[in-house]
């Protein structure tokens, strides 16, 4: 009979790869961690951890976000800090479903070195689910699952539905889960960057769990990852690469989950996707480095509230150009004292005229 899916091979899971492909793509990406891992040691304790606070909450956020659950950033911000032992102030406190999904991120990537067993994961799986259903469908939770209907990925209409992948029997669970979590804890010469791509498809394809698969296979990358860093800070968010590309990240499972034992195509989007998510992060650290300079630079300047304000939401991305006008409905001031505002710190050499023409006067920083 032929094989429909991946798991059907005979020689599964042997997985194979292109070396020759992947070796550029490789480099490439364990050249900019290392890079990203530099700028974030010469920022300073209170920078490196809003860094750190803003990746994590990203990665849970948008971890939960490819599987349609929309979760409060607030909260998740909250509970991050609060395990991390980072003082925030003015967030409401996260409700247990919120807290357990951020301890289990907290545990993978703090806990990056202690081996992944079937009770860990047993321990993640009950976090995300404490009370025992998926929406209104009772589930098995901290186990893995059971009974004799087929897990199948199904998109669709009623009546017009489409079959993308079917997991293997649940009978098969214990067998494949040992397979997979030997080769996961074995200290095999591979780097820890790949070990994260096929770790994340091995498990998604077993889909050992009623519900929760894709979640906690993106906790497994993070897991490696943070091995491939050496360091349980996490400064960048593959989840959040991966909600940008959600599309093509279910169209390449679909399609590596259907094919041969060869998962080059599988690992080299993985690698151009983290590649992504490496590139934002270095940017988005650039800025902070910048802004922390600027400040420093400007430290002896004397500015009001409002001038306070509008520096740092051009810092943030403010969007758009700022106007006397704008200034004046984002401070809450009158056209005169946006205006006043403006003209002081040109003359600190904080702001300065854009050199585009039109009916407003357009302002940006002085950089």
């Amino acid at each position: 009979m032929r094989a429909t899916y991946i798991w059907q091979q005979n020689k599964w899971p042997d997985f194979t790869w292109n070396d020759s492909k992947l070796s550029y793509k490789l480099g490439r990406v364990r050249s900019l961690q290392g890079k990203l891992v530099g700028k974030m040691s010469v920022l300073g304790f209170d920078l490196k951890n809003s860094v750190m606070l803003d990746a994590l909450t990203a990665d849970i956020t948008k971890s939960s976000e490819i599987e349609g659950e929309i979760l409060n950033i607030d909260q998740v911000r909250f509970s991050v800090a609060r395990h991390l032992g980072i003082e925030i102030e003015g967030i409401p406190e996260a409700d247990r479903y919120i807290d357990g999904v951020v301890q289990v991120m907290i545990d993978a990537t703090q806990n990056y070195m202690q081996p992944l067993t079937d009770e860990r994961l047993f321990n993640w799986h009950a976090a995300l689910f404490p009370t025992g259903r998926s929406g209104a469908y009772k589930i098995t939770v901290a186990n893995w699952r059971q009974g004799s209907e087929p897990m199948q990925v199904i998109s669709g209409a009623m009546g017009k539905e489409k079959i993308h992948y079917q997991a293997p029997d649940s009978s098969e669970i214990p067998y494949q889960m040992g397979l997979f979590l030997d080769w996961v804890n074995d200290n095999q010469e591979i780097d820890p960057v790949l070990k994260a791509a096929i770790a994340h498809f091995w498990f998604v394809t077993i889909h050992p769990f009623d519900d929760g698969n894709g979640r906690i296979s993106r906790t497994i990358t993070d897991l490696f990852l943070a091995r491939a860093d050496e360091m349980p800070h996490r400064f960048y968010s593959m989840s959040a690469e991966i909600r940008k590309q959600r599309k093509s990240y279910y169209d390449i499972l679909e399609k590596s989950q259907k094919s041969g034992l060869d998962i080059t195509n599988w690992l080299e989007w993985f690698l151009d996707c983290l590649k992504a998510a490496l590139i934002h992060t270095e940017k988005m650290v650039s800025t902070v480095l910048q802004k922390a300079a600027f400040w420093d630079k400007h430290r002896l300047v004397s500015m009001n509230e409002r001038q306070i304000k509008m520096v740092n939401l051009l810092w943030d991305g403010f969007n758009g150009k700022v106007t006397s006008s704008k200034w004046g409905k984002i401070t809450k001031c009158s056209a005169d004292t946006a205006l006043r505002d403006i003209q002081d710190l040109i003359a600190k050499n904080v702001l300065r005229k854009t050199n585009e023409g039109g009916r407003s006067t357009n302002y940006e920083l002085n950089l």
